[in-house]
């Protein structure tokens, strides 16, 4: 049986004239993928925001590693936001060279390993870059990392359906479950599904349903794209 590699235990936090998060309590087992589906405004990226160190929680625990950290550093977590947060004067070869000097993970070598897969060049400056060749180069720069944790919020936001299957297959593909977990928070749950082996239901800034893949498949009977349309019905 997988340790979880993050507890959170009765997290709130509240913007003004909303409650974004209600007391939430979840395990997130080590090694494996997890997905947390919800729809929008339920509280996910606040959630995962916490977790990373970005922002400031109003109440509980989080403990990652069985150690409770009030601030984690992004050297131990690689965090992929659902907003463009890329500098946009940069080329493509700047925003490498930058994040091989911000992090000590970064592999210079697997990124250029990665822009040939996903069709871009070192030389494209990213202001040019469609939403979709941003999508992918936020995720390059990700991949590009050995980071215990990868937390992707959105990853396939912005890349066409075509492309969506054969990305998720790379990022599988470069996973090292003896030493990696990754939390993906998607709305794309017919292309991600399959690769999921934890699901967190969140609505409202609640959770309403956790656990491993399978046993909720064998238990209730259905798909995962299935429960989601039972559980927020």
């Amino acid at each position: 049986m997988n340790e979880n590699i993050i507890e959170v235990s009765n997290l709130k936090k509240k913007f003004p004239g909303v409650q974004a998060l209600k007391g939430v309590n979840l395990n997130i087992p080590e090694g494996m993928i997890t997905g947390i589906v919800g729809p929008n405004g339920s509280g996910k990226s606040t959630m995962l925001k916490i977790i990373s160190g970005l922002i400031v929680k109003d109440e509980g625990q989080v403990n990652i590693n069985r150690k409770n950290k009030q601030r984690h550093l992004m050297q131990d977590i690689a965090f992929l936001p659902e907003i463009n947060h890329l500098y946009r004067w940069m080329t493509i070869s700047e925003m490498i060279r930058f994040h091989e000097d911000q992090f000590l993970d970064f592999s210079p070598e697997k990124a250029n390993e990665l822009l040939d897969f996903m069709n871009l060049k070192l030389e494209q400056k990213i202001n040019n870059l469609s939403k979709g060749m941003v999508a992918r180069l936020k995720l390059i720069l990700v991949l590009s990392r050995s980071a215990e944790i990868l937390i992707l919020d959105e990853p396939l936001a912005g890349i066409d359906p075509a492309s969506r299957e054969r990305i998720l297959e790379s990022l599988i593909g470069e996973f090292d479950s003896a030493n990696q977990s990754i939390i993906l928070a998607t709305h794309e749950i017919i292309e991600a599904e399959r690769f999921l082996d934890h699901v967190i239901f969140m609505e409202a800034g609640e959770i309403l349903l956790e656990g491993n893949a399978d046993d909720l498949r064998a238990e209730k009977g259905k798909s995962i794209r299935e429960l989601i349309g039972e559980v927020f019905e």
